[in-house]
């Protein structure tokens, strides 16, 4: 039994070897404390629970769904896009499900590249921007997160060589791992980029609805021209605490989300009927209220763990976005790694080293919000103990 050689290629995924590890330790006996995996730790809202135990029993919903997805999805999805974001878009042609955006980013890979061709790709980004090419045949070219742009990507320090071989660019606003939001008129280099150079821009816009001290993220598809050149992927994971439904949906470009379409339809059957329903039900304006009392909670672990860490005197910037602080690691360390490794030794707390989202995260360590207050006050009382 040999496995295929492509899988090679990647190493293994981060969260589950960060998973293993709180296992072995949980089973040694020690109280250990995650805060590793970005995963809400509290429940759905309920008016989408509610929504899909109505959804689900009713016999309509479980049949074989369409890839395009319901006509009630889609139109909600636009209807959202307008209000949110001030984005038209066609309910017909300019929406489709995804079966959360980690599945949507990596069959994009499949439907736009072949094996000579390269995705341009956020460093430090989420894995997937960087697997989901090599697992397509394909190569990766990293785009560095420079701290001094605000943690975007110097566009022209791209080689035109590389320019020309890419045909998918992966960025991703408010940021994951390092929280920042979008810097002034960077869409609009993205905008000209893309279209000087003939390649697909995809906007993973995970953490569009978990903002504080006031910061709207806007869609990159509200930029002018970024229909043209782009699609947007758009998670109901973080901002509705829906991580395991895998409820998403691709905008955008026609054309793209056609492509998508031929793919999807010879891979997968579609997103279930019911967690469409339930998601109609969360891109309501009744929803809202919960999306910013969920808000209100991040804020206050956000300050707390922001507060410890420069008690502890580490330099740290409160983010305006996602549900993670990024940090830089103390002095006296060869790497992230070896200090995520000391803190998980030495305090039983999880983070997870910067390094492992590409090479431009060496130096930083991630923590999650994602975690009850008490537990997370434990946790960076730990850390600080560390010294």
């Amino acid at each position: 039994m040999r496995p295929s050689k492509r899988l090679d290629l990647i190493p293994p995924y981060l969260f589950a070897q960060l998973e293993k590890k709180i296992a072995d330790k949980k089973a040694a006996g020690i109280d250990v404390i995650s805060l590793g995996i970005g995963d809400p730790d509290t429940p759905t809202y309920a008016p989408i629970v509610a929504a899909m135990q109505r959804a689900v029993a009713d016999p309509g919903t479980h049949q074989y769904p369409s890839n395009r997805g319901r006509q009630d999805f889609r139109a909600a999805v636009a209807a959202f896009y307008q209000r949110r974001f001030g984005v038209t878009l066609d309910a017909d042609s300019e929406v489709m499900p995804a079966i959360g955006a980690k599945e949507c980013i990596f069959n994009l890979s499949l439907a736009f590249l072949d094996p000579e061709d390269i995705a341009l790709a956020s460093d430090p980004g989420y894995p997937v921007y960087t697997g989901g090419p090599l697992l397509a045949g394909a190569g990766a070219v990293l785009m560095p997160l420079k701290p001094e742009l605000g943690f975007a990507p110097d566009l022209d320090a791209i080689s035109d060589a590389d320019a020309e071989r890419a045909k998918l660019l992966f960025i991703n606003y408010p940021n994951n791992p390092t929280g920042a939001i979008v810097p002034d008129g960077f869409f609009e280099q993205v905008v000209a980029f893309a279209k000087r150079h003939d390649i697909l821009v995809v906007h993973d816009n995970a953490y569009s609805e978990t903002t504080y001290d006031g910061y709207v993220a806007p869609s990159f598809l509200a930029t002018p021209g970024a229909k043209e050149v782009g699609v947007e992927v758009f998670s109901l994971s973080k901002g509705y605490n829906m991580t395991g439904w895998r409820a998403a949906a691709i905008v955008g470009n026609a054309d793209a989300i056609a492509a998508y379409w031929k793919l999807k339809s010879n891979v997968d059957s579609g997103l279930f009927e019911a967690v469409q329903l339930a998601a109609v039900e969360a891109l309501s304006t009744e929803v809202d209220k919960d999306v910013a009392a969920m808000n209100a909670v991040y804020t206050r672990r956000r300050d707390l763990v922001v507060e410890a860490l420069r008690q502890a005197g580490v330099e740290v910037t409160a983010p305006k976005g996602t549900i993670y602080v990024w940090a830089p690691i103390p002095a006296g360390y060869e790497n992230s790694a070896a200090y995520c490794e000391h803190v998980l030794e030495q305090a039983a707390v999880v983070i997870s080293p910067g390094g492992a989202y590409g090479a431009s995260g060496e130096g930083f360590f991630r923590i999650s919000l994602t975690t009850p207050d008490e537990r997370l006050v434990e946790a960076v009382e730990r850390i600080k103990q560390l010294g």
